[in-house]
């Protein structure tokens, strides 16, 4: 048994410890009391200067908002809706890769060759599909008419005609033409006489064909000739030199197919321009939708503020209100515009965003407004809505802001861009709601005070005269208040929060329930984030009804199976003529062979001259003797002459390529695989394909949403700290944070969205919604004077849980039009924003709220 004293010991080391605990938490409370209190202070006179002088603040807003709004003529020049450029990482491997190859392997003109493009080109491409046999002699008829009618194609530019044949790519002066129509000789009844071999298709010695990207689901007798197939494609390459006139020509072909009939076959179409075209027309697809978004807003917020007291109606305020958000748009965006800074496809969706959030704000001042006393005047009631609102809205603008402004350096342009306007749109959005809207609730204030009509601005009587019916007191009577506090009647909202849900929340039972949902929500989100997928799928890039997507899903549908013809380059001079290096370079390429998305090696130049050379007896052991055949060999082979990089009689960089199976991997394992084989070799080896630099967001995505998140949390826990005045209460926001961000991602992957640089802008914003939920209430529980954790919970919730209900409906209000939008882009910000206010509203007013009644020590 252990001694009393040892006991008593035990205990008043335990009360000393908790004494300790409890001193240095006080202190920790005070250093941050220290920032808040004079922050306070100033908001308090600020309140009190605009109340003083509410004109002054109504006239320099409007001026600025004014002025800056000029910076919208420069918008059409700053567009950059450029998609390498924007939706890929800025300094992605591939785009070093694409220059050294562009610069090392240098297209030549009369040689051309699709395996052999650096850059995507400048080509039309169609599909014919059949259900039965599009090799049948009357689809053949189909495709080889509508071929026809695509290579007769007269286009002009600048008073001058051309036709397909003048600006085609050649090789050896002859346009680079379809292989299933030249073996047919553009005749469907010889589809009867020739034989086509499949996969590969070999017309001479050393031209060896992959059909696996030109025709589909295909059938082959036994010795390989091919009987049916499903689908044919084919390309039309023209000239990089001249891309005017190939733009021109394209267009044409655009015209031409959107209105092309058939009856055999089914043809979808695409072309180089395509992608960038269609993907601009989703930002007029959404213009339109401003108009409706502000009207909602207009109303809601009319209806949310609405007073059946004709003097407490703030019906002007909170239309007054949501015209402050338009300020803010207007002059952030014509500010970034005066300053160069490029507008994306992506910053068209912030003002739907920047229009909740400003609300938010406005409806916090106006919930801190009828918390002050009638009877003071209104400097006086300024100061105290500044004294108790500031803090608050201070604090979810720095979140935002920051939360913002810290993903600018993510390497996505879009994201940079969306990410910067938005920012600034909310420091504007601040500025105006404590200057311009904050002048408009002192002048809506002087009316209330002089007890006018909120519609004629005619006095009215507090109470109804003797003599006059029910119907004079619905239309010519107001100004009540409680007598008791001497501030406005309760609303009814705040009086459920109060009376009903607060004490219902509390409850033990209740308690049990949240955290039981509380961590089904978890268990769900984790499941989810399991099952996410990264990369952006190029077609969502279009509007949901163009012809692009018709393209695209022909092509997931027919041509899935087959990958690109990925080069790969010996990158500096190599000992080609020694055996054993060859080997060694042989054992190289038989570890990328063995790789599950490569299907075999397409072509190799050096097989190709190790052949010439047995045929021909000749000696290339040393370097003398193989750099001699070789020359001999290329000028006999041009196409091949363009796969070595011959500088000073030296072989400075040579390249092959690689078939790969895009059915057996995903984009980022086939990209990862080939780029750490490459690594693995002895040999200095480049891969390299053209889609490479889409696929590159692969390979960033994970890690760099990762980062942003993490620091933005790390530096929204760093302004709780200082702005909330418990340590506690602050860590419970990062924590917020995080379940929010943890529920988005989860629940997004269910809704099969995937990680992207689009989704991503969207978990930005849920960091700055997690925190302005999750520290409207925490910071509200803090300041209460109530001994009870439980009655400040309630009290927490009587002053903020309306506001923060009607701050997350705006922000819904705000972007529900855009679930009508037919690009997946906008959609894309609705379905996550509608994840992050649901999921930040259930945190403000039932699981933080419960959290901190767990939490004794939250107190101010």
């Amino acid at each position: 048994m252990m001694p009393i004293c040892s006991s008593a010991h035990l205990l008043a080391t335990d009360v000393q410890m908790r004494e300790q605990l409890f001193s240095r938490l006080v202190m920790v409370s005070y250093i941050t009391d220290c920032i808040e209190k004079p922050i306070r202070v100033c908001f308090e006179s600020l309140g009190k200067f605009v109340g003083l002088h509410p004109w002054w603040f109504i006239t320099f807003p409007l001026v600025v908002s004014a002025g800056l709004g000029g910076g919208f003529y420069f918008l059409n020049d700053l567009k950059s809706n450029d998609i390498v450029e924007q939706f890929t990482p800025k300094n992605g491997r591939a785009k070093v890769e694409r220059r050294f190859f562009q610069e090392t392997f240098p297209p030549t003109d009369t040689q051309f060759s699709i395996m052999r493009l650096n850059t995507d080109g400048v080509f039309a491409s169609l599909i014919f599909s059949c259900q039965t046999n599009i090799l049948s002699a009357a689809a053949l008829e189909e495709v080889i008419r509508i071929d026809g009618r695509v290579r007769g194609i007269t286009a002009a530019y600048d008073a001058h005609q051309f036709e397909f044949s003048d600006i085609c790519a050649t090789v050896n002066g002859t346009c680079n033409s379809n292989v299933m129509l030249d073996v047919l000789h553009y005749n469907a009844s010889n589809i009867h006489f020739v034989n086509i071999t499949y996969p590969e298709y070999c017309p001479s010695e050393f031209k060896c064909l992959h059909m696996g990207n030109l025709i589909s689901e295909v059938e082959v007798d036994h010795s390989g000739v091919v009987r049916s197939a499903k689908a044919m494609r084919l390309f039309y390459y023209l000239k990089e030199s001249n891309n005017t006139l190939g733009d021109v020509w394209l267009q044409e072909v655009i015209d031409l197919l959107s209105n092309i009939t058939t009856s055999v076959t089914e043809v979808s179409f695409f072309t180089s321009l395509s992608r960038q075209q269609e993907f601009e027309k989703s930002t007029l697809s959404v213009t339109e939708l401003f108009a409706i978004t502000y009207f909602l807003a207009i109303s809601f917020s009319i209806i949310s503020c609405l007073r059946f007291d004709n003097v407490r109606n703030k019906a002007w305020v909170a239309s007054l209100g949501v015209f402050s958000t338009a300020q803010a748009v207007l002059s952030s965006f014509g500010l970034l515009l005066l300053m160069n800074v490029p507008f994306v496809i992506t910053v068209a969706s912030s003002p739907f965003l920047i229009l909740g959030i400003g609300i938010d704000d406005m409806f916090i001042m106006i919930s801190s407004w009828q918390r002050t006393n009638i009877q003071d005047t209104v400097p006086d009631r300024m100061a105290d809505t500044y004294r108790e609102a500031a803090i608050s809205i201070t604090i979810t603008t720095l979140t935002d802001v920051l939360a913002f402004y810290l993903s600018y350096s993510n390497p996505f342009g879009s994201v940079q861009s969306f990410c910067l306007y938005a920012g600034t749109a909310i420091l504007f959005c601040y500025f105006y709601n404590i200057t311009f809207f904050g002048a408009c609730l002192a002048l809506n204030g002087r009316r209330e005070g002089a007890n006018r009509h909120w519609l004629t601005c005619m006095k009215v009587p507090e109470d109804i005269p003797p003599g006059q019916s029910k119907a004079y007191t619905v239309c010519c009577v107001g100004g009540s208040y409680n007598h008791d506090t001497g501030t406005e009647e309760e609303n009814p909202m705040t009086l459920f929060f109060r009376k009903y849900y607060g004490p219902f929340l509390t409850t033990v039972w209740s308690k049990a329930i949240v955290v039981f949902i509380y961590i089904a929500y978890i268990a769900v989100s984790i499941y989810g984030c399991l099952q996410l997928k990264e990369g952006i799928d190029l077609k969502n890039l279009a509007l949901d009804k163009s012809y692009i997507v018709q393209y695209y899903d022909a092509e997931k549908t027919y041509f899935h199976y087959h990958g690109p013809n990925v080069m790969l380059a010996i990158n500096g001079t190599f000992p080609y003529w020694e055996e054993n290096e060859r080997n060694q370079l042989e054992s190289c390429i038989m570890q990328f062979q063995k790789l599950d998305s490569v299907k075999n090696l397409s072509t190799y130049w050096l097989h190709s001259f190790e052949k010439y050379a047995e045929e021909h007896g000749s000696n290339i052991s040393t370097e003398a003797t193989f750099k001699t055949h070789l020359n001999e060999f290329l000028d006999h082979h041009p196409m091949l002459k363009q796969d070595v990089n011959i500088t000073n009689n030296d072989i400075a960089a040579s390249r092959l390529f690689l078939q790969t199976i895009a059915q057996n991997s995903t984009e980022k394992n086939m990209l990862n695989s080939l780029r750490k084989t490459a690594e693995s070799c002895p040999c200095p080896l480049l891969v390299y394909h053209p889609a490479f630099i889409y696929h590159d967001q692969y390979t960033v995505i994970g890690h760099v949403t990762l980062q942003t998140v993490t620091v933005s949390t790390a530096v929204m826990l760093a302004i709780s700290l200082v702005l909330i005045p418990n340590p506690i209460c602050a860590l419970w926001v990062a924590f917020a944070i995080a379940s929010v961000i943890l529920g988005v991602t989860g629940f997004m992957a269910l809704l099969n969205i995937s990680l992207n640089s689009i989704s991503m802008i969207n978990l930005v914003i849920s960091i700055g919604f997690s925190v302005d939920f999750s520290a409207h209430i925490s910071y509200t529980f803090v300041s209460s004077t109530k001994p009870d954790v439980n009655e400040r919970v309630v009290e927490a919730l009587t002053h903020l849980g309306y506001p923060i209900l009607q701050g997350a409906l705006s922000t819904i209000v705000g972007v529900v039009v855009l679930s009508a939008s037919t690009s997946y882009i906008f959609r894309t910000l609705f379905n996550i924003v509608l994840l992050v206010i649901t999921f930040g509203l259930l945190h403000g007013i039932a699981f933080i709220p419960v959290f901190l009644t767990f939490s004794g020590l939250c107190h101010k």
